[in-house]
């Protein structure tokens, strides 16, 4: 007998907007769940604000306190649902054995064509369905032509698993061709074939702009503040079988995937953790851990390289900055890759939506990869056009972008 998946993911609505909607997850516990949780949870545009995780290696319970943001979000809790459980373990043997299998096979890419008449806001409002639909952006490129048309390319992974069937690209490209209205010229969906390779090389940025991009001090020179606030500490002391980690940082979006990422990456296992409210604008998070071999962090070096890998990306989980291309302005936006391949979700929705605030046109468009000495990111890179109320050629008007930028991404 096993436990159905219906009982794996229970969630309790919220009686009114103010209060929050409670994620139970009661299912066997495998490496890197936490992470793989909260990545849905991040694409669904929750707010966690407060949860606990406990697993003892073979079973693991965690429960999540969620609120929409913005709070006027309509949020498809039956799918968030069905996203939850495809995450976790089952525990009926045969049915485990296919699923392990199934993981280990490639995930689908698709490539969707868009040619359309350009307008204001066109690849954001592209992007925004895509969302609602459930269909990740892990590659894109876009061009406009001189005669104000553009042809879009989003390389696409489809969490729904429905594109794979003929009625399902025909349902996707209605709903583009209706939202798009008569700016649409065609849509097409296909699995993505050669053109993909010339899609997923290194992203080719200036050696200049890299390396202040990538650097360490970056996330000093753009924030001072957030130093004082972020502290992270390992205790030995207070349990005989795990590490206590504690931290201490500015609350922001994504903060508990960031922390659960690393986590991963690191092979650390969390048996318990406990995920506070917000309290002025600050998280405390109290994680007890072990090494992959489920072992203490003993190690002085060990315990220093996790802090600062940990202080680092919470001080600064995304990279933002304004640079020139020849003549032209362009908005570059950079994260870390999971290991798994993954990069963060939501990020081409949240540029695009401060882009279109601030009625700034997108003249091109791509995603590429960045390799550094210790881990891979996912870059992104916005061909500016010019606008009267933010000059692109004026240190404010640069500056304005990038804060709106930051604050789209990473606040809440």
């Amino acid at each position: 007998m096993g436990m159905s998946w219906d009982d794996a993911v229970l969630i309790e609505k919220s009686k009114s907007s103010a209060d929050p909607t409670i994620v139970t997850v009661n299912c066997p516990d495998k490496a890197g769940l936490g992470c793989d949780l909260l990545r849905i949870v991040l694409e669904f545009g929750l707010y966690v604000t407060r949860g606990d995780f406990s697993t003892d290696g073979n079973w693991c319970y965690v429960i999540l306190w969620v609120v929409p943001r913005p709070i006027s979000l309509t949020v498809d809790w039956e799918r968030l649902k069905k996203r939850l459980v495809s995450c976790c373990p089952s525990i009926m043997p045969a049915f485990y054995l296919e699923q392990l299998s199934s993981c280990s096979q490639p995930i689908p890419l698709y490539l969707l064509k868009v040619f359309s008449m350009d307008r204001r806001g066109l690849i954001h409002d592209v992007t925004k369905l895509l969302c609602d639909l459930e269909l990740t952006i892990p590659r894109l490129k876009e061009m406009t032509t001189p005669d104000g048309k553009v042809l879009d390319l989003f390389f696409v992974t489809d969490s729904m698993n429905v594109l794979h069937t003929k009625i399902g690209k025909e349902e996707t490209c209605e709903h583009l061709s209706v939202m798009l209205g008569e700016c649409c010229i065609s849509c097409e969906i296909e699995l993505a074939g050669p053109e993909y390779e010339c899609q997923q090389g290194l992203s080719s940025i200036p050696e200049s702009i890299a390396e202040k991009l990538f650097s360490c001090e970056f996330s000093l020179m753009e924030d001072a503040s957030k130093v004082k606030e972020a502290s992270v500490m390992v205790d030995n002391l207070l349990s005989p079988a795990h590490s206590l980690l504690q931290i201490q940082c500015r609350d922001q979006k994504g903060l508990i995937y960031d922390i659960l990422r690393i986590s991963k990456d690191c092979d650390i296992q969390i048996a318990y953790g406990r995920v506070s409210s917000s309290v002025n604008g600050v998280r405390n998070l109290e994680l007890f851990i072990q090494n992959e071999d489920g072992k203490k962090i003993l190690s002085v070096e060990n315990q220093i390289a996790l802090c600062s890998r940990l202080k680092e990306e919470m001080m600064q989980p995304l990279r933002v900055m304004i640079s020139n291309r020849g003549p032209d302005t362009e908005l570059l936006v950079a994260n870390p890759v999971e290991l798994s391949g993954r990069g963060r979700p939501r990020v081409v929705y949240d540029v695009t939506f401060a882009l279109k605030t601030l009625g700034i046109c997108i003249f091109s468009a791509e995603i590429g990869r960045h390799s550094t000495l210790d881990r891979e990111w996912e870059v992104y890179r916005f061909l500016l056009v010019e606008n009267r109320k933010f000059p692109l050629t004026s240190k404010q008007g640069k500056q304005d972008i990038i804060n709106k930028a930051r604050r789209t991404l990473i606040g809440w």
